[in-house]
Parts: structure tokens; sequence; C-alpha cells
């Protein structure tokens, strides 16, 4: 097999070739058709959240099964599947046993603490595995599979208010945007100050306001959406929302969150954070988008540009996603 490896934090992905992996008890072999390339793959590769090394990054994969271990049920060879960030839990901790195995103490993250899918193939955990829409091909479907779920979770963290904020609009927030103006919500996209292409494609999307993160909207919003990793939006979130509103904080990684006045929270206001994901979210997820009829916006590179893909993902270079296809590589070699 052929992948793109992270050696250590801060060393750019080079290829490498390795034997063909097999499953063990409850695992596949998925034969890669498309990965997504997200926003945590650029904290593992920058080292601030916890990964082993080397290790593969990737966690938006979709392929298709071609090997199954002994204890694989309910899954078939050649089944499209989509594989996500929480690769495993443990089934018996407090967490696991409500239900709630997004919050893991043994948790497995794909594409950090095992081998995800900028490659040609992986294992994954079968109970991890998600079916997918068939209204989507693989290389669309592949942005689900993280901005979209964890861009779900944050959403439905959020509560059942009309007016709702979104800063950072990027794979996570085109995605939910969608499901949000679906379900009858009125969206206000914030964005990088300057960013009049994202704010043109967010109003696209059916937001009936889009502006710079910094400027206050016309309205008071009932919650925000933090999926930009910047710790200062908080404060600025938390100024944008009603008595009683929420402030959920989507990503992974966030740089600290300056002081701001008790005044600001005060009101009943709320901080969340969002974790992972869980199998219900996927299922539920899957659902919400075939009913909105959702569609990703996306740029493909072939796997071996994996480094210029994170790269543009990193400096906004465009709008939506990014999916590496790794039928592009060499797997005469693999």
């Amino acid at each position: 097999m052929i992948a793109m490896q992270i050696d250590a934090p801060h060393r750019p992905l080079r290829r490498v070739e390795r034997p063909m992996p097999h499953p063990s008890a409850g695992q596949v072999l998925i034969e890669i058709s498309a990965c997504g390339v997200c926003r945590t793959d650029l904290h593992v590769l920058d080292g601030e959240i916890g990964a082993r090394y080397p290790i593969i990054p990737g966690h938006e994969i979709v392929g298709r099964v071609i090997e199954l271990g002994s204890d694989a049920d309910d899954i078939a060879i050649g089944q499209r599947v989509g594989v996500p960030w929480l690769g495993h839990s443990c089934g018996h901790c407090p967490y696991c046993a409500e239900g709630r195995e997004n919050l893991c103490d043994y948790p497995e993250f794909t594409g950090a603490t095992r081998d995800g899918g900028y490659a040609t193939h992986v294992i994954a955990d079968a109970h991890f595995c998600f079916a997918l829409p068939d209204s989507y091909d693989d290389a669309h479907a592949a942005p689900l599979l993280c901005a979209g779920l964890i861009g779900w979770r944050a959403l439905r963290l959020a509560g059942e208010g009309k007016r709702l904020g979104i800063y950072g609009f990027g794979a996570a927030a085109h995605i939910v945007a969608q499901v949000a103006v679906g379900q009858g919500r009125d969206v206000y996209a914030f964005t990088r100050s300057g960013d009049i292409e994202g704010q043109d494609f967010a109003r696209s999307l059916g937001c009936i306001w889009a502006g710079a993160s910094t400027q206050p909207p016309p309205v008071q919003l009932d919650a925000a959406l933090l999926f930009a990793p910047v710790g200062a939006l908080v404060p600025l979130a938390l100024r944008a929302v009603r008595k009683g509103g929420r402030v959920v904080c989507a990503g992974i990684h966030m740089s600290d969150i300056p002081s701001f006045p008790y005044s600001e929270l005060w009101g009943e206001r709320q901080i969340l954070s969002v974790a992972n994901l869980t199998r219900e979210d996927g299922t539920s997820f899957f659902k919400a988008v075939a009913a909105n009829r959702v569609e990703t916006t996306i740029r493909r590179y072939p796997l071996e540009q994996a480094n210029q893909a994170l790269a543009d993902l990193r400096s906004g270079a465009f709008v939506g996603a990014a999916v590496l296809t790794p039928e592009m590589a060499d797997r005469s070699r693999g």
C-alpha cells in the first residue's frame, strides 16, 4: 500500500510504501477511494493534539471493504463505507455504557492514534464504519465524515433557536449551514475580514447575512457555532447571542480564550464544547443530509499532493473542502 505519512510534528508528509495490512477480529480492510482533508489534520501536523508518530493522517475516509476480520458483523465485502474521526471506543467505561462513546476514556482516533486515510488502504473498526447515502459520489461524500458529523453534533447542541451564527465558514460550516437552512433557521455567516469570496459563498448556500467575524450581526442570535480555532472569537460570539443563548465551540483545538467581563456571560448564556461523535450522530446525520439535499463543494488533490492540500487549507485558498483521491497513486508498487 502507498501512504502519505507524518514522521513527527512540523515535518512535511512523505510518501511511504508499506506491506498490505490484514484485519484483526472486528476489523475490516478498506480500499480507499477518497479522503477529506480536515483542519484537525493540521493540528496533528502541528503537534497541537495528542497523536502517535509516525502516523498516516486522515479521518474522512470513503472506500470499499475488501477483507473482513473475524466477528466483523453486519458488513460485507464490496460494501461502500465511511470511516470517521472516532475509530474505536472501549465499550466498557461509564461513558460508553451511557451511549456517550464520544467521551470514551480509552478511545482511538483515526489519523491520530491509529493510521488514517491519506493512503490507498486502511484498517477500520467495523462498528465505526458508516453506510453512506447513495446520492453522493465518493469524493463528495468524504467531507461528511467529519466536517458534516461535527457540524451536526454542534448544531444539535445549539438547541432549537431560529437565529444561528456560524463563525469560520469552511468545510464544516458550508455543510451545517445547508442543514440549518433546511430546518427553517436564519443563518448568519462570519468569515475572516476581507473574505468577500467566502461571504458570497455563504449567501449562495442560503445564509441571510454574511460579514467579518469582528462585525456584530444585525440581530441578536439564539446560538453561535464556532468552527474557526480562534479563542478570541468566543467573547465576540457571547456578545452576539441573546440572554439564554449558547456558544458552541466545535473544534478539537483552539487558541487561548482571552479574559472577558462576567457580564458578557451573565444572563444564562452558555459556552459548550463538542467532543468527537457517537454512532447515533452518524445515523441521524446521514438521514438529515439526505432529507435536506445537502451538497458538498470540494477541491480534489491527488494523494501525493497532500502537503499542498494542507497548505491551501491553512491559507484559506479554497471554499468548501479539500479531498484527496488515492486512485492517482502508483498502486503498482504498493
